[in-house]
């Protein structure tokens, strides 16, 4: 919990900037209207965490986000009783998404920042030769009550939260949290010692997998359906997760601090927009902050700011 105590102050800041700016920001409906706008990046975050923090990169969380809810309008298309079944469509399309980013990386040995550009690249031109670029169909009212409905005062996205960063907390402090930890800290000596690196990498991928299906299914609901939904979302997730502390090279961080950097990240366009700065300098800032992120750290350790990763993949 220590590392995430400077995002926290950080956070902190901006939320009281945002009170000052805005004073029906911190009255329930303002902060659980804030709480719901950030859960499907903090959601995001959280995956994006756990691929970083094995030594690799998912570029692709963005566009499969577009390609779910696009697949989920079109195949609800209204109608109330296909709901269910399509949402577990999405989370299967999520996990075999990660668990082919996986493969690729561990077993044919491409790096990550190459096989899920590509993978992005598949999505966006699968999407766009779907849809002709205009997104067709509807989702139905029980679909986008998870991303607009609430169970009594609280949203459901912020319920989904909780359990989302609840699972990701318990999976890092659990027997898979310290292989992931080791393996992104140095892979080889990883390997040596035992551990099932490609296994935990690609449990990894798939991870992040699952919380872009289920931050579709937020976004889905609280924003409809367009192409361009994800659009930036893998960049946004980055940012998050570096503004966190998290080590880019792997092997350094912890989930709390990834998600408290994406409401950090979610804060500061709040701040932004409300001091009427265009929402075209987003990706500006997060360029910046990554730039930032990663310069401290070298300077902060320049001995030992080098990639971790081992030369040899080891099998599973």
């Amino acid at each position: 919990m220590k590392r995430a105590l400077p995002i926290l102050a950080v956070l902190a800041i901006l939320l009281a900037a945002i009170a000052v700016a805005n004073p029906h920001f911190l009255e329930p409906a303002g902060f659980l209207a804030f709480l719901k706008r950030a859960a499907p990046l903090v959601i995001l975050a959280a995956g994006q965490y756990f691929v970083i923090v094995s030594g690799e990169f998912d570029l692709s969380v963005g566009s499969l986000v577009t390609a779910e809810v696009v697949i989920a309008a079109r195949l609800i298309d209204g109608e109330e009783s296909a709901t269910w079944p399509v949402i577990a469509l999405l989370i299967v399309v999520g996990l075999l998404v990660g668990l082919v980013n996986g493969m690729a990386t561990t077993k044919l040995r491409v790096p990550s920042f190459i096989v899920t550009l590509g993978m992005l690249l598949i999505l966006s031109g699968a999407v766009f030769l779907w849809t002709g670029g205009a997104p067709r169909g509807a989702l139905s009212e029980g679909f986008r009550m998870f991303g607009r409905g609430s169970l009594g005062p609280v949203p459901w996205s912020v319920l989904i939260l909780l359990a989302m960063g609840a699972a990701a907390i318990w999976l890092m402090r659990a027997d898979f949290g310290k292989t992931l930890m080791a393996t992104g800290d140095n892979e080889r000596a990883a390997a040596l010692s035992g551990v099932r690196v490609n296994r935990a990498k690609i449990f990894a991928f798939m991870l992040s997998g699952l919380a872009a299906a289920v931050a579709a299914i937020l976004l889905g609901g609280f924003a409809g359906v367009s192409a361009q939904v994800g659009q930036g979302l893998e960049f946004s997730a980055i940012t998050a997760v570096v503004l966190g502390g998290v080590a880019l090279g792997g092997g350094r961080g912890s989930v709390p601090a990834a998600m408290a950097g994406a409401f950090t990240l979610e804060a500061l366009f709040t701040l932004l927009n409300l001091y009427g700065i265009s929402g075209a300098l987003e990706f500006t800032v997060q360029g910046v902050i990554i730039i930032a992120a990663v310069a401290a750290r070298a300077i902060r350790l320049p001995r030992t700011f080098t990639p971790r990763r081992g030369d040899a993949h080891a099998a599973s």
